[in-house]
């Protein structure tokens, strides 16, 4: 290196006012300086490889820098630390330096570049030098210090997240590890009687019904009491007469989250497992919920038969469905489908109950009506009992229809509350008067909320607009939604500010480099706030101007792309982005509910893993795009 180029180094601000050549005579500097080397690294460029010895320390004079540790059998890179200019890269080879390690230790760790990187190599002799200077031991001191705490808080938090979560196999379960590989069955010439006796013989609740090895149907017991108990049928006749025909059924390859899905969605007990269009077996709900818990299923039972007394005990039975899904990490989004599921039979029966209650104090329901959930639980993202957000629609104008259905809805808010939901704080439900009413007046109150955009109704209208129907008349839901759609169509302005008030609260991006998160003055996130909430209400927007007014957000992402507003690789990607950020919000909120914490939506950073920072990003990226879609459609 010229005088010239020393000269230049030592008059960098990172150089010369670092310990290890401050307040060192300028002569000394440059001679240590002379024994340096400046190296340049390019994005991505390995500049410590492991088990390679090591010859100094790198101090960086300009760029970005990442330690990791990297996972042979995978391939997988997992991100210690960051280290940003002014810093030094190399401290585990110190101990080697100092002679304090009983051996020459191999280095595990590599250091890559992250951007553009300028680089010092300080040898070791330099080091050895400068060694008895006391600000250079208590820089090394702190530096080693501070960097080891920073590691081993990483580290901790990720063994921590790895034995919450489950680090198992629970996940790979398939059919075929829990289904039964020989399944009763009788022909369809066989009587009813013989597949009794096979049932009684077998200790099951099922036969199939097979033709030449071909599926034709199913038999349960269930179909026997209901066939020969209820309808007098003869136990003589043929099986094929009581039978279900073209049952639904399970590939044996299938997850064993998915063939549960199909049993509560189908709201059936038994699935035919099938390979290669052949029987292979059959697994029932049973098979599939004793693989976590034996007394789960007493939960699925419990919903159908509950009473009023009976009703707080299905929250437990269903938080500890959610506990195995969570722990065996099935996909947030099949959770989420699972749970919402259980949680509309629940609203499903308290509607039920209440409805019995009114009609033993001899009242009787006077017209039809429609009943519907709002927020989390309108757009299946409810996994536990939080609020309560729900609304009621009925035909008839009489007072006699008002009078029977405010009190109807008092009795689904006492019902729902002794179940485990909260009363909604902003009054939200059925039994407020603002939240049921006839056709006719919810057209009225639809009309004031868009002809009168304030904020507060503006905020009412995101809540309602999140609705789902949970009970009731089909036929009355249909001309609900026809009446609504057809304000929506004269109501352009009512869509111009909730764009306008979306372009108020932007959903942030992090456009650092992805491991760079590390040292980001941000260091967390509210995934709800900032987030989920504006993803909600940009999808709400495009599917409003569209003709699509209830419905999950997965059932709008469908939507939309079907209508082309969405290509098939941006809604690929933005219900991938939706499954990362469910995740974090999803899997933090149980644990905090485990654990007795208190509820948070905000996301700590150091509290995630490589990947997961990777996905955050991404997913970021692929919300931002949606929401700078949904403004885009108005001049703002």
């Amino acid at each position: 290196m010229m005088d010239q180029n020393l000269y230049n180094l030592y008059n960098l601000e990172a150089v010369r006012f670092h310990p290890f050549f401050h307040e060192v005579e300028s002569d000394t500097a440059l001679s240590l300086l002379s024994m340096c080397e400046v190296r340049h690294y390019n994005k991505n460029d390995m500049i410590l490889k492991k088990n390679k010895p090591r010859e100094g320390l790198l101090l960086l004079l300009e760029g970005l820098s990442e330690v990791f540790v990297k996972n042979d059998h995978s391939g997988r890179e997992e991100v210690l630390e960051v280290v940003q200019t002014g810093e030094l890269i190399g401290f585990s080879s110190l101990a080697d330096f100092l002679g304090v390690s009983k051996q020459i230790t191999k280095e595990l760790v590599e250091v890559k570049a992250s951007s553009e990187v300028r680089a010092m190599l300080i040898p070791f002799e330099v080091v050895r030098k400068r060694w008895d200077d006391p600000a250079v031991h208590d820089y090394l001191l702190t530096q080693v210090s501070v960097r080891l705490k920073d590691v081993y808080t990483s580290l901790a938090e990720q063994v921590k997240l790895a034995t919450d979560y489950g680090e198992n196999d629970a996940f790979m379960i398939r059919v075929q590890d829990v289904m039964s590989s020989e399944p009763a069955a009788v022909s369809p010439a066989a009587t009813i009687q013989e597949a009794a006796r096979l049932m009684l013989k077998r200790k099951i609740s099922s036969v199939l019904v097979t033709e030449k090895d071909s599926l034709k149907g199913i038999i349960t017991e269930r179909d026997i009491v209901e066939w020969v108990a209820a309808e007098g049928a003869d136990i003589t006749a043929p099986a094929s007469t009581i039978m279900t025909a073209g049952p639904v059924t399970v590939s044996r390859t299938a997850y064993y989250y998915e063939a549960l899905s199909l049993i509560l969605f189908k709201g059936i007990k038994h699935l035919p497992v099938m390979e290669d269009s052949k029987i292979a077996g059959i697994v029932t709900l049973s098979d599939l919920l004793r693989k976590k818990n034996e007394n789960v299923i007493k939960t699925v039972q419990s919903i159908e038969k509950a009473d009023r007394d009976s009703l707080p005990q299905i929250k437990t039975g269903i938080y500890e469905i959610i506990d195995s899904l969570i722990r065996d990490r099935v996909p947030i989004l099949k959770t989420l489908e699972i749970i919402t599921k259980l949680y509309d039979r629940m609203s499903g029966r308290i509607i039920e109950l209440s409805i019995s209650e009114l009609r033993e104090k001899g009242l009787q329901q006077p017209c039809e009506f429609a009943f519907y959930h709002m927020g989390a639980s309108g757009r299946g993202e409810q996994f536990m009992l939080t609020d309560q957000d729900h609304f009621l629609v009925y035909e008839s104008q009489s007072e006699e229809a008002g009078d029977f259905f405010e009190e109807l809805g008092k009795r689904i808010t006492s019902n729902m509350e002794s179940a485990g939901y909260a009363r909604c704080k902003g009054l939200m439900m059925c039994s407020e008067e603002k939240w049921r009413g006839s056709l006719s007046v919810w057209e009225e109150r639809l009309r004031t909320w868009m002809l009168q955009s304030t904020n507060d109704n503006l905020l009412l209208a995101q809540n309602f607009f999140s609705y789902r129907l949970i009970a009731g008349s089909e036929g009355l839901h249909a001309k609900f939604e026809a009446l609504a759609r057809e304000h929506m169509k004269r109501s352009r302005i009512f869509l111009y500010r909730l764009a306008h008030l979306e372009r108020e609260h932007p959903i942030p991006t992090l456009d650092q480099p992805l491991r760079s998160l590390f040292k980001l003055q941000r260091k967390s996130m509210d995934m709800k706030k900032e987030v989920l909430f504006p993803y909600h209400h940009s999808l709400q927007i495009l599917s409003l101007m569209h003709g699509k007014l209830s419905g999950t957000p997965l059932e709008k992402i469908d939507f939309l792309q079907e209508r082309q507003v969405f290509s098939k690789e941006f809604a690929h990607d933005l219900r991938g982005s939706v499954s990362t950020i469910l995740t974090l919000y999803v899997t933090q909120r149980w644990q905090q509910k485990k654990n007795g914490a208190a509820p948070s939506s905000v996301v700590s950073f150091s509290r995630m893993s490589t990947r997961e920072k990777e996905e955050l990003i991404l997913s970021l990226k692929t919300l931002k795009e949606l929401q700078s879609l949904a403004i885009a459609r108005f001049s703002l």
